[in-house]
């Protein structure tokens, strides 16, 4: 077998999940076709001219980025282009049609689910490990139903029952990753602030606060909190949330969320200077245990059971 067909074949694990994941398989398909071109010895604009392509088409398919996945006949075309064997090309094609299939947050409608945050929460549940840092609210995969219902009334003051309750169903959805069999690791380090804020009432924060307690208990996750009394030049003004994949030489992402639009970085020095933000932010707050004492001590003292 070629080298070629021996990286294709490490993709066939992922004809094999029963769940789809059509955000890692677009991203899958993107940079093994990036790989045969470049084992074709052609930069993007040779192939794109070759093909009738824009550089600009064809930069979006190596990316993996959009709602859908590229067409088949314009894969099919830069398989043959690229001299790709009949196995690669089947694999390839096949991957490309799982690829295809929605994933359950495609059900949701545009409104709730607009480009950008479909591609974080498929992002999200192919992630093999997810950093976060929340300077304003618990992490949203670690929110419980009554603290989201909070953060959308605040946030959407006006918003109609039905689009509450769906949005509230969604992120409890969201956060049923944490509970597959094969998790990714959550590494979460919030400000004490987050603590601190009352949200949905007393009764609502004592509820979020012993999740989170439980939460952390899981070998898969951890929690550390910044406590107040730090001065942190190196926290950033708005939450990060940084994602790794397991393998297959796909990049690491960095989103930034903002008020109606996100950004995604991808460029290996622009993720890396976000890692490293992490891991002060990380050095600077509360170990572990620590975090997880001072979790109860605030329950107890500012959350007490009625």
């Amino acid at each position: 077998m070629s080298a070629d067909s021996q990286r294709v074949s490490r993709l066939q694990p992922y004809l094999d999940r029963a769940e789809p994941a059509p955000t890692l398989l677009k991203m899958l398909v993107g940079v093994q076709l990036a790989g045969l071109r470049e084992d074709a010895d052609l930069t993007q604009d040779q192939a794109a001219r070759a093909l009738g392509f824009s550089p600009a088409k064809l930069s979006r398919i190596e990316a993996g980025k959009g709602r859908r996945p590229p067409t088949e006949t314009d894969v099919r075309a830069l398989l043959e282009h690229y001299k790709v064997d009949e196995y690669e090309t089947s694999v390839m094609i096949e991957l490309l049609r799982r690829a295809g299939q929605p994933g359950w947050w495609q059900r949701y409608d545009k409104r709730l689910m607009p480009e950008w945050f479909d591609r974080l929460v498929g992002l999200q549940e192919a992630a093999a490990a997810i950093r976060t840092f929340e300077i304003q609210y618990v992490p949203g995969l670690l929110q419980t139903p009554g603290y989201t219902e909070a953060v959308v009334r605040r946030g959407l003051p006006v918003a109609p029952e039905t689009e509450v309750r769906r949005r509230v169903e969604l992120r409890t959805r969201r956060a049923q990753l944490l509970d597959r069999v094969d998790p990714p690791k959550l590494w979460a380090v919030v400000d004490e602030s987050v603590l601190l804020r009352v949200l949905g009432g007393k009764d609502v924060m004592r509820q979020q606060l012993e999740h989170l307690i439980e939460m952390a208990g899981r070998p898969h996750i951890t929690v550390q909190v910044v406590p107040l009394d730090v001065t942190n030049a190196s926290a950033p003004a708005i939450p990060i949330t940084y994602l790794r994949f397991g393998g297959l030489d796909l990049p690491d992402v960095v989103y930034l969320e903002h008020i109606r639009s996100a950004n995604f970085l991808e460029d290996r020095d622009e993720t890396e200077e976000y890692r490293l933000a992490l891991d002060r932010l990380a050095d600077e707050a509360l170990t572990p245990r620590d975090s997880m004492e001072l979790l109860r001590a605030t329950m107890e003292q500012r959350y007490p059971k009625p």
